[in-house]
């Protein structure tokens, strides 16, 4: 059996704080123990701790910025942020861009945020290095006597052909990216060609249900699932080359 505990005791996270203890604090006050399991984490709590925070009032738009926000009527400024943190900008109509970021991964906004945010007109960015970011958190949290652990970061991505937001892994540590079943078999014997599942996005979005953003969950246990593997989420943005989205 596999289950979802949100960990709800963790405090507002500011620049600086450590998010190991505080995590381990808030799993034992929820009656959890950190091992043979998966920890998602809303992408917000280790962007905050890593003070991956911009104020809009420190913020001088280019002329670009103010260009398209003038089209899209946004507050140029965030779109200066949007464009710092974007390698390319994949498509823009209906007031909305859809970025490439720096990592890779395509999205709206390029990842930036204003929602959730530790005051009025601050923007949340993505961590530099999600990735190293799970990687980094896990070794802490293994000094800490977590066992059999894996960490899944994770954010809300739109998705082409579909409305709604499915929360996605944007960083992972402790699992393989991929369940690549391909050369077994199904129930009939049939030879699987194409069958390699993205775990990470499914335990994110297992979590997601949990952590609504105004629920204040911002860290989900998923228990009973005991990680295989290991490797980075950069085995999951799929080359341009094969992408038939872009």
């Amino acid at each position: 059996m596999i289950t979802l505990t949100p960990l709800p005791d963790l405090p507002e996270i500011a620049p600086g704080d450590d998010l190991a203890r505080l995590l381990t604090a808030a799993a034992a006050s929820a009656g959890v123990t950190l091992e043979r399991g998966v920890l998602v984490l809303c992408q917000k709590i280790v962007s905050k701790a890593e003070g991956r925070l911009v104020a809009l009032a420190d913020v001088e738009p280019s002329e670009l910025a103010r260009e398209i926000a003038s089209e899209h009527e946004k507050d140029p400024r965030h779109i200066e942020i949007v464009l710092r943190e974007t390698k390319r900008i994949v498509r823009r109509a209906h007031g909305v861009l859809i970025c490439e970021t720096q990592h890779g991964f395509v999205c709206a906004n390029a990842g930036v945020d204003l929602s959730n945010a530790p005051g009025p007109d601050v923007a949340v960015l993505l961590p530099t290095d999600p990735d190293g970011s799970a990687r980094a958190l896990l070794d802490d949290l293994g000094q800490l006597g977590a066992r059999e652990l894996a960490v899944v970061v994770t954010d809300t991505f739109g998705r082409p052909w579909r409305e709604g937001l499915v929360d996605v892994a944007i960083g992972s540590a402790g699992l393989a990216p991929i369940d690549d079943q391909r050369g077994g078999a199904d129930r009939s014997g049939r030879e699987l060609a194409v069958t390699a599942m993205a775990t990470p996005d499914q335990l994110a979005a297992a979590a997601g249900l949990l952590m609504v953003k105004a629920s204040g969950i911002a860290a989900v246990f998923v228990g009973g699932y005991t990680p295989e593997g290991d490797g980075t989420l950069s085995e999951l943005v799929r080359d341009s080359a094969t992408d038939l989205f872009r």
